[in-house]
């Protein structure tokens, strides 16, 4: 007899929900059996993907399905409290990030997957990008000798359009938390996470130093130093006036080479990689490149393999931890 798919509760079918319901359905692994949004208008949308699952009100609702797994895309303030009680019923989690707010959120997450043996997931979704794997590659495989140096940029034109995102008591911050985020996990992930032994950042908020409580920055540049003794440089930001949507890169320099990925135009979406040698440059990859669902699509296939609780997710609280030291808490 085959084996059941995992059922599947989708919770917050906003754009980003709906992205990553359709990329884990195209598995052909899980079923989508639950949805729930405060918007009716996004549960008309979610059930254009899955027509036969049930629309339901509230997270108890859903986990009273006894469902084996739930995707979160709801607001920072509820990701960590909501993963705990997915977790604590019995079903695997896949987050959008951040995790938390702050690390002790996030090392609470997963210490309720590690408690409940179940499989937590976090969207970090630049991972997925063909020329970030191929620059992973080149990494773990030593290709470009002793890594000294990586520069990481994430600036976008545009500011969120949620008021949530501006209440540092609903977001735990600005464009770090919100885009920094991405450019901590994707030096950490690269270089198989070295231990960060110090951590600085500089913030404003509309062109001044911030300062005081209620406001997020909008800029910010970091700096990590790494036990390899590698040196990290982060910027980000909202509403920069940078002449294009989004100035999006993660580079990385070492002893026999560099490699570096970066967006193309000004895309959101679309990336070319390159290895650099002296003068001369290789291409690692180019558009298309259907990325944006892979990091989803993997943890369906690895629910519906039978994975449980993964030792990787303590890396989860390492980039929480970060970016608390860049705020200074």
């Amino acid at each position: 007899m085959a084996a059941t798919r995992p059922r599947l509760g989708f919770l917050g079918t906003g754009w980003i929900g709906r992205h990553r319901m359709e990329a884990m359905l195209a598995t052909g692994t899980v079923d989508a059996v639950a949805v729930a949004d405060t918007s009716a208008d996004m549960v008309v949308e979610a059930l254009k993907l899955a027509p036969h699952a049930q629309v339901v009100s509230s997270l108890d609702e859903m986990l009273a399905l006894g469902l084996d797994g739930v995707v979160i895309a709801t607001p920072s303030a509820m990701h960590a409290e909501q993963s705990i009680a997915a977790l604590r019923a019995g079903a695997a989690v896949f987050c959008q990030k951040p995790l938390g707010r702050d690390a002790g959120e996030a090392q609470a997450v997963v210490e309720a997957a590690r408690a409940a043996d179940r499989l937590l997931g976090v969207d970090f979704s630049y991972r997925y990008t063909a020329g970030m794997q191929r620059i992973r590659d080149l990494l773990r495989g030593g290709e470009l000798g002793r890594i000294y140096a990586v520069d990481l940029v994430f600036h976008n034109a545009y500011g969120p359009d949620k008021a949530w995102f501006y209440d540092p008591a609903q977001s735990g911050g600005g464009c770090v938390m919100d885009l920094g985020v991405h450019l901590v996990d994707l030096a950490l992930w690269a270089l198989d996470f070295p231990t960060v032994s110090h951590a600085k950042g500089t913030l404003f908020a509309g062109g001044e130093p911030l300062a005081g409580a209620g406001r997020v920055e909008d800029y910010a540049l970091a700096t990590l130093q790494l036990d390899t003794g590698a040196a990290v440089q982060l910027a980000c930001s909202w509403r920069l006036q940078a002449g294009c949507d989004a100035v999006i890169s993660a580079a990385f320099y070492g002893t026999e080479g560099g490699a570096a990925l970066r967006n193309v135009d000004g895309s959101f979406y679309d990336f070319v990689a390159e290895r650099y040698r002296g003068t001369s440059r290789e291409t690692l990859a180019t558009p298309p490149d259907q990325w944006g669902g892979r990091a989803g699509a993997d943890w369906a296939m690895r629910l519906a393999g039978g994975e449980c609780f993964d030792l990787e997710a303590e890396r989860l609280v390492t980039v929480s931890r970060t970016l608390d030291t860049i705020y200074g808490r």
